[in-house]
């Protein structure tokens, strides 16, 4: 018997089905997570100067993310006020205003209404109760959140006890602020909970990408083998959670005076030439990235040396950027590294990211697939507890996210 209220669609170990094919549950998690909740926008680095703006999405409404010229961070809803036209096409750029291409309606860099033509054609017009629609903005260590709930809590005190992570995320800038480098954007035939769930899952790991380890050196694959390694998966509060795979490389700035590893050793030589020894391993211990998975409820993921960003479509369809991320002012030939390494994982020919979307997909397949009762499974190992130690293949992280789903859908 299908559950008829959302309450009933998540239980404490499985979640039902039509989580991921219900269009109307769909349509439902729109309004009531992507429309009330922080959702993640952009990075300060790719604002950096006034006028500078991107444009992206928050859940499915178009937004525009810039800076104005008293460095204000603005996002609005990429909608003219007139006749619902987007004012702004391009993917990123630089802007004293936006106008709108279909009748010319001018906004200021804040959204406000400028200029309209042929104005005596209107009675009792007031501009500005017509310009663009603001969203609420806020931010922690670089990371840019908006919110259509102007009530919603502080983004703070939602981030809550996933802050220290993100600091420890951050510092992969190696000393230097951490910057976004490019990405790569996919869709994928799949329902986003899908790829949630897939950022906090080890369990995964040595079976999707056992391309991606063979392709590794010795010393790497080691690294890589993390199942009995100590790591864990904790609950973070708010949806949030942490995969920790790699412990000695949870906080890149400790254990400086390790070996370097033999593959960023021609690297650390180039560095000695115009960097002192300490600030030298700080960047190379950097360049690897850090040993765990950050997942920021509802669509942003930390995940050792890259920003993965997800949007929903439909209910069958996910939108995905994979944004490298690099040192701001850092040597170039760390980020090349990075860039590199980002590549030969996440890129369209790497050998990680195209076997994790084929599972996606299959995912989404495969739970057109008649069972009785229709649930899946989220039941394994232990939370990470004053009492319990954790263990890196649990799927904590998902029982996290679906708690938050449960929360957000019954309120």
């Amino acid at each position: 018997m299908k559950p008829t209220a959302f309450s009933d669609l998540v239980l404490p170990d499985r979640v039902h089905t039509s989580l991921y094919r219900d269009p109307a549950l769909f349509e439902e998690e729109m309004d009531r997570i992507f429309n009330r909740t922080w959702v993640w926008v952009a990075h300060q680095s790719d604002i950096p100067n006034p006028g500078d703006f991107v444009t992206t999405h928050v859940g499915r409404q178009p937004v525009i993310v810039n800076r104005d010229k008293k460095g204000v961070v603005h996002v609005m809803v990429n909608r003219c006020r007139h006749r619902a036209a987007t004012v702004c096409e391009a993917q990123k750029g630089n802007a004293a205003g936006f106008v709108c291409p279909y009748h010319a309606w001018t906004y200021g860099q804040d959204g406000s209404l400028r200029g309209v033509p042929l104005p005596k054609g209107y009675k009792d017009f007031d501009k500005s109760e017509y310009g663009l629609i603001n969203l609420r903005v806020e931010q922690y260590n670089g990371l840019i959140f908006a919110t259509f709930n102007a009530d919603i809590e502080p983004l703070d005190s939602f981030l809550g006890r996933a802050k220290p992570w993100i600091d420890l995320f951050m510092k992969q800038g190696g000393g230097f602020p951490v910057k976004t480098m490019g990405e790569h954007r996919f869709t994928f035939p799949g329902n986003w909970k899908i790829q949630l769930e897939n950022t906090t899952d080890a369990y995964h790991f040595p079976v999707v990408h056992k391309s991606f380890l063979t392709s590794l050196d010795d010393a790497t694959e080691d690294l890589f083998s993390f199942m009995n390694a100590g790591g864990y998966v904790e609950d973070l509060g708010n949806g949030h959670s942490v995969m920790v795979m790699i412990p000695e490389l949870v906080d890149l700035e400790e254990n400086l005076d390790a070996d370097i590893p033999e593959r960023f050793a021609a690297i650390a030589e180039t560095l000695r030439q115009d960097y002192p020894e300490d600030q030298v391993r700080r960047i190379v211990r950097a360049i690897g990235g850090s040993g765990f998975n950050l997942n920021l409820f509802p669509n942003l993921a930390c995940s050792m040396a890259f920003f993965r960003v997800l949007r929903p479509v439909a209910v069958d369809r996910t939108e995905i950027r994979h944004i490298a991320i690099g040192m701001d002012g850092g040597p170039e030939i760390a980020n090349q590294a990075r860039l590199r390494l980002h590549e030969h994982f996440q890129g369209p020919m790497g050998f990680g990211t195209p076997d994790d979307a084929e599972a996606w997909e299959r995912v989404q397949r495969g739970s057109a697939g008649m069972a009785d009762p229709s649930w899946v499974m989220v039941n394994r190992g232990e939370d990470k507890t004053a009492t319990s130690a954790g263990d890196v293949t649990a799927e904590t992280g998902m029982r996290a996210a679906y708690q938050m789903w449960k929360r957000m859908m019954s309120a």
